[in-house]
Formats: structure tokens, sequence, C-alpha cells
């Protein structure tokens, strides 16, 4: 059931097998496998997520290049529905331990907001992050281009930068390391830094070393047309060329509701086992959120493996189904 706030009493005293944060590809993928165990979910979406910017999955298989993030989740979210799954979009605040349960705060709409209160058995952590891009006046001029040829995951996009001119637009001197990998698929590479960070001398020297231009004027607005950008305006009103960019300004992880559980953390991801089991017993983390590699393809199959093994712990906990009929002994029975 699609859920809002016209319908939520219709749920309000329900409780879930399993409630997901985050109705990503991992979340989708869990929430569908959950299902299909005949066991009920909730999916909590917050709209936006880093799959929904994606523009073209040239690198999922199965389905067409072109295909846009966009398209995927909602036949995720289709499938979901269909299997009697419930979905809901909404801003997962807090959740509290409650021994047994599972107390999942959610704030729904911006304006008049409620907050109502959904448990659960289990909840799988599914809400990702979102990159960070350049902050420029016109933020509009920034997503003209973003998730097309100006790429936010070198591990995704690779193949798309080969051999072409790419900015690399980064935010810290960290951040300019990445150059030295993603010249495996260019070495025609001019860093950014946006005035944004300061570059040691040791850093200087290897960037001309190797050949790539540093600059560090700010960027005024992005150049191109038809989504495909084509270059830089700096600040100065001097201009870039270029065929392609990646941005390598770090990221958002949305994982603030679970700040007041005890579970262990390498940085802002969450250690989980082979199976996507946090330190929690009853807690799993799928895609970005656990550590590991971001991608869309790891996410669905996180998602598979978090759903399984909640399955396996409730179906060994649970009564045997016998078929009673065959254990009734029929009247006149030779025994």
């Amino acid at each position: 059931m699609k859920l809002s706030k016209k319908n939520l009493d219709e749920r309000s005293n329900h409780l879930y097998d399993v409630i997901i944060v985050g109705g990503g590809a991992g979340g989708l993928s869990a929430a569908i496998y959950l299902q299909r165990y005949r066991l009920s979910c909730l999916v909590i979406e917050k709209g936006r997520g880093r799959s929904f910017w994606m523009q073209e999955l040239r690198n999922y298989l199965g389905l067409p290049p072109t295909t846009p993030g966009r398209d995927l989740l909602q036949q995720g979210q289709d499938h979901l529905l269909s299997l009697g799954g419930d979905h809901l979009r909404g801003f997962v605040e807090d959740v509290q331990d409650e021994g047994d349960t599972f107390a999942v705060k959610v704030k729904l709409g911006k304006q008049d907001s409620i907050y109502p209160v959904f448990r659960s058995k289990y909840l799988i952590a599914a809400s990702g992050l979102i990159d960070h891009l350049p902050q420029l006046e016109d933020m509009q001029n920034v997503y003209d281009y973003a998730g097309y040829n100006l790429h936010v995951c070198m591990i995704c996009d690779g193949y798309e930068i080969a051999d072409l001119k790419c900015g690399l637009f980064v935010n810290t001197e960290a951040a300019i390391n990445t150059a030295f990998v993603l010249n495996w698929f260019t070495p025609y590479i001019t860093v950014f830094t946006q005035g944004l960070t300061e570059v040691n001398p040791e850093m200087r020297q290897k960037l001309k070393d190797y050949g790539y231009p540093l600059v560090e004027t700010p960027i005024r607005r992005f150049l191109g047309h038809d989504h495909e950008m084509t270059g830089v305006e700096l600040a100065d009103s001097s201009m870039v060329e270029l065929q392609t960019g990646l941005v390598a300004m770090g990221s958002h992880f949305y994982n603030e509701y679970l700040k007041g559980l005890e579970l262990q953390w390498k940085g802002n991801n969450l250690v989980t086992d082979s199976m996507c089991r946090t330190s929690h017993s009853r807690i799993f983390a799928v895609g970005d959120l656990k550590d590991g590699l971001n991608q869309v393809s790891i996410a669905v199959a996180d998602g598979t493996l978090a759903a399984t093994a909640i399955w396996r712990d409730i179906r060994r906990a649970s009564p045997p189904r016998r078929w009673e009929q065959n254990l009734i002994e029929p009247i006149g029975a030779v025994t």
C-alpha cells in the first residue's frame, strides 16, 4: 500500500517484520525479497537519493544503457506494491531500540508536519548518501550537467571519461590524489580547487610532473548545451575547455537517525558481516551506508542478502507448518 497522511491510520498499530529506511536500489531489493518471503515490510523513502540522479545506467546488467536511475526506482517501487508491501514518502528522524521492537519516528510533510511512529522487529538501513556538488550562485547550471557528462563516481563512469579532456573538481587537497587514479582512464586532467583549499608545494610539483594544470580560481558557471558540459567559465571571465568532468568533493551520509544506537562504525559507514548484519543482531545495512564499494549492482545484492538473513532468523524461530490432515489417523485404519 502506498501510504500518506490520509491513510496512516490503517497502519498505525501494525507491527512490521522489517522497516527499511531508504527506497533506493538496495532498499527496494530487500523489500521485494522480504515480501516474497511472506514477511511484512515498510519502505520509508525521503526521495531524490543518489540513484535518482543517475541519468543513464551504462553498467547495469540487463537494462538498456540509456535507462535513467529514476526508472529503475519506479519499477522497483511498483513491484514492491504489487507484492503487498508498504511504501511511505517521509524522512526518518530517529530510531529507538525498545528491546524486541524498533520505534521509527518519521517526519511527514515540509509544512504542517506530523511525526508518526512505526514499529518493526528488524531494521534495514538503506538511506545511502548524496554527493556534494560545486556550489554556484545558479545551482540549476550544475544540475543541467550532473549525472550526464559531469560525473561523481569514477568506478561507475571511468569508461565514459576515457581519453577525454576531464576537469577534476575538488574541495580538499587530499581529493587531488583522485587525479592519480583517474589517469588510468585519461591523462588529460585539469584540477579545479574552486578556491576552496590550499595546495602544498609537494602536490603542486607532483601535478606539474604529471602535466596536470591546477586551476585555483573559483568557477562562475559551467558551459555547455543539451546536458553536455563543454567547459567552465571562471570568476575572472577566463574559460577552460573540457569534454567531461568528475566531482570529488565528498558526500553526505544519511545516518543521523542511527546515532543513538550502539553500532560499530568505520567513519560514516556501518561495519557489517557477509550478510549485511551490523553489530546489532536485528539491524542490517545495505548499499552506500555499509562499508564497501558504492555501486547500484552491489546495493541490489546487499538487499537480497539482508532480506534472506532476516527470513532465516524468523523462519528458524517459528513453529513448523504441518499438513495436519495427514497427521489424523483415518477411522478404521489398521495399526
